[in-house]
C-alpha cells in the first residue's frame, strides 16, 4: 500500500519456522503505522502472534481496535502519544499477550517514524523511548531478531537505530 513493497518480518518468521523449526513466533511492531499486511499474512495462523501498537486512526485506516483475534493484537494509540504511553501500552497489553504465547523467537517491526522529529509523525516517542522499547522487547524470548521498518527523518534515524540496538542488547542480557 505504498511504503512495502516485502514484508520483511512475515519473510523471517517463515523462514524461521520453514527452515529452523521455529515453532512459535511472536511480531511486536511499534512503527508508526499499523502493519496490515503482517496482519492479513498471520491473520488465520495461530503459529504466530501478531501484535501491532500504532497511531490510529491513521494510514492505512486498519488496526482499529475492535481488529483482535487471540494471536492478533491491536494496541491503537491516539496522536500524540510518546513515552509513556507506549511504555503503559506494552506493559498492559504487549508483555501479557506475548507472555501467554511463550514464542520460541520475538521478532520487532522496529519502525521510527513515531520519533517527535518525524515528519509524517504525529507520536512524540524518544531515542530513549525506542531504546527501552527495544530492551523491552528483548526480554520476552530467548531469541529476538528486529527488522528495520519507518523512519523518514534522515537526521535522527541513525542516533534512533543505535538507542534500538543498545537496548535489544541491554534487554537481551535479562532473557530467560
Amino acid at each position: 500500500m505504498g511504503f512495502c513493497l516485502v514484508n520483511n518480518v512475515a519473510v523471517a518468521a517463515r523462514h524461521m519456522q520453514a527452515e529452523h523449526g521455529v515453532g512459535r513466533v511472536a511480531i511486536v511492531d511499534y512503527d508508526l503505522h499499523h502493519g496490515n499486511g503482517t496482519q492479513e499474512t498471520f491473520w488465520e495462523d495461530d503459529t504466530v502472534l501478531f501484535v501491532s501498537l500504532h497511531q490510529w486512526p491513521f494510514y492505512p485506516g486498519t488496526g482499529g481496535p475492535t481488529e483482535q483475534r487471540e494471536t492478533t493484537v491491536n494496541v491503537p494509540l491516539s496522536a500524540g502519544s510518546g513515552d509513556e504511553e507506549y511504555f503503559l501500552a506494552f506493559d498492559q497489553v504487549v508483555v501479557p499477550a506475548v507472555e501467554k504465547f511463550r514464542p520460541e523467537l520475538l521478532l520487532v517491526s522496529a519502525g521510527f517514524d513515531g520519533h517527535e522529529e518525524d515528519p509524517f509523525a504525529q507520536m512524540h516517542v524518544t531515542a530513549d523511548g525506542f531504546r527501552e522499547l527495544s530492551s523491552r522487547c528483548a526480554a520476552l524470548a530467548p531469541r529476538v531478531a528486529a527488522v528495520l521498518e519507518g523512519g523518514y527523518n534522515i537526521a535522527t534515524l541513525p542516533r534512533l537505530v543505535a538507542a534500538a540496538l543498545e537496548g535489544f542488547s541491554l534487554g537481551n542480557t535479562t532473557a530467560g
